[in-house]
């Protein structure tokens, strides 16, 4: 089996460390003896979306979502959409969940996003949206919680699209409707960083099958991995979140 990975922006878009989120997917495919390929995609790169199975973005500061925003979508924007609806798999996280919307509007200024999921982003006045965040899940079928950290100043309002999770602790979206994050179809945008997956290894093996499922055209059982520094990475973020 073969996992095909889409980094979008790597340089631009990893202002937390997220790239681990990428080591840690590389890592429980080669200990389950699974091929992982990852390709760079930057600004002016175009991509065939028949040729990836997961497509990942992370998150930026403010002036690199806005340097990104326009080449995303005049070079990236309709093989996203094919992505999607072809049923790859997308992570997207802080600044790269925001511009999963129709726009973020910062200082006044709507930025442009590709309009996969109905949400948006806006830079409201009051202090950022800072720490330890613990969200439950629906997933697969089951209630899980992923946990991990959160900075933002954009407060995001879902449309008609379904949220990630709701808080147990911490601010999620907007601190205020009590929802983290976006899921629809095989996508998923969230504010949980640092980095999200070496924390949430259940939420990674996801990924894997769905990109799995995408490439092969069936769903595998993935073999279990021994996890003992995974469920303690889980549970330090989780018991920072209860204490937060």
């Amino acid at each position: 089996m073969k996992l095909r990975l889409l980094s979008l922006y790597p340089d631009q878009m990893n202002i937390y460390a997220d790239r681990g989120n990428i080591l840690f997917l590389q890592h429980r495919c080669e200990w389950r003896g699974i091929d992982f390929e990852v390709t760079r995609c930057g600004p002016g790169d175009r991509f065939d979306p028949e040729a990836f199975d997961l497509l990942y973005m992370g998150g930026g500061q403010d002036r690199d979502q806005k340097a990104v925003a326009g080449d995303l979508i005049e070079t990236k924007q309709q093989s996203m959409r094919i992505a999607k609806e072809s049923g790859a798999a997308i992570l997207a996280v802080c600044g790269g969940y925001q511009l999963l919307g129709e726009y973020y509007e910062l200082e006044g200024e709507a930025i442009a996003g590709l309009g996969l999921v109905d949400l948006r982003t806006v830079r409201e006045p009051g202090p950022r949206l800072i720490g330890p965040v613990a969200i439950k899940v629906d997933l697969d079928g089951r209630d899980r919680v992923l946990a991990g950290f959160e900075n933002h100043g954009g407060r995001t309002r879902l449309g008609a699209a379904t949220p990630l999770g709701k808080v147990m602790h911490g601010f999620g979206n907007n601190g205020e409707d009590g929802f983290e994050g976006v899921r629809e179809d095989n996508l998923i945008g969230t504010y949980l960083h640092g980095p999200l997956l070496p924390k949430n290894a259940w939420l990674a093996d996801h990924l894997i099958a769905t990109g799995l499922e995408h490439h092969h055209g069936e769903r595998p059982d993935l073999e279990p991995l021994e996890d003992s520094l995974e469920q303690a990475a889980h549970e330090a973020a989780l018991a920072a979140a209860r204490a937060g």
